[in-house]
């Protein structure tokens, strides 16, 4: 007999309790469900059920036996919906986490995303604070920094660095930036989830590592409330080029030592897992991936 159907029936059999049950799961007489496991425990030579009037039960080998089929069965539906997901287009809600500055950065994907698949619908929210992918529901997540749990799944989207700047304003209170170690002496403002701290870290012209260590009245993990503070002229700053390129190109902000290149950092996109994505989720994280590269110099501005 078919061993597919001979493993489908035992399982159900063990599911529902009796033959009798797992016939009408299966739509089929309760003499052929007795048949297919039969059939199975002549090939095995061994027993996998105990039968009496009143039901059945597992056997000991039976037991090792059902829980390695419930898995290969699960195996195999995962492989049929594998096989159809890849022929489907998105749709369904996608669930995604990012932190507040990359906002700006994120919509134009949400926009095409939303635009080009109407069956898709689409729970974007923000916050600084690191969530919980698996716990909290979320399909992927964009993070400037690795994520603490090494189970998920990292996919580096773009490489940046952080822009050394101050408003005009910020110089004309406390005077030129004119060395590295000036900084030492300046109010400088810092990103909580800076990966160093407060020493900060850059290459000279001849790609020599440099470093500072900086301190100062304002520390936040907001990237938006550091710009805030940058454009208000309370401090120096260090910062994604994404996020203040406008203001650099408008003069409201200045770019300080750039002979001094802030070490490179990747932006990256995070999901629980690597097999069986959605269309959904398989569609955001390569469009967010063009985009990215599209955006290369935005997010990179001293290439």
């Amino acid at each position: 007999m078919d061993r597919f159907g001979s493993l489908t029936a035992f399982v159900r059999v063990v599911e529902s309790g009796g033959f009798s049950a797992a016939a009408r799961r299966l739509n089929m007489s309760t003499t052929m469900v007795s048949n297919h496991v039969q059939a199975l425990e002549d090939r095995l030579g061994v027993r996998l059920l105990n039968r009496t009037t009143r039901k059945v039960s597992l056997t000991e080998i039976g037991k090792t036996y059902y829980d390695r089929a419930t898995q290969i069965l699960s195996d195999l539906e995962q492989a049929d919906d594998i096989a159809s997901e890849l022929q489907s287009v998105p749709r369904g809600t996608l669930r995604i986490h990012v932190a507040t500055h990359m906002v700006p950065f994120v919509a134009p994907v949400v926009a095409k995303l939303l635009s080009a698949y109407p069956e898709l619908k689409i729970d974007l929210r923000m916050g600084e604070a690191d969530v919980d992918l698996i716990e909290e529901g979320y399909d992927v997540a964009l993070r400037m920094t690795p994520p603490p749990d090494s189970s998920l799944i990292v996919r580096s989207l773009a490489t940046w660095r952080h822009v050394l700047c101050c408003s005009h304003a910020y110089l004309d209170r406390h005077g030129r930036v004119q060395r590295l170690d000036d900084l030492t002496t300046h109010n400088c403002g810092r990103h909580l989830n800076y990966p160093f701290g407060d020493e900060w870290r850059f290459f000279d012209r001849k790609r020599a590592p440099a470093s500072v260590r900086i301190s100062g009245s304002f520390v936040t993990n907001s990237g938006e409330a550091l710009r805030k503070v940058a454009l208000e002229g309370a401090a120096v700053c260090l910062m994604a080029g994404f996020l203040i390129q406008d203001d650099l190109e408008a003069g409201r902000l200045v770019r300080l030592l750039p002979e001094y290149r802030p070490v490179e950092m990747s932006m990256n996109a995070v999901y629980p897992h690597r097999h069986h994505l959605s269309a959904k989720v398989r569609t955001f994280i390569d469009m967010i991936a063009l985009h990215s590269a599209e955006q290369q110099k935005l997010i990179n501005p001293y290439s």
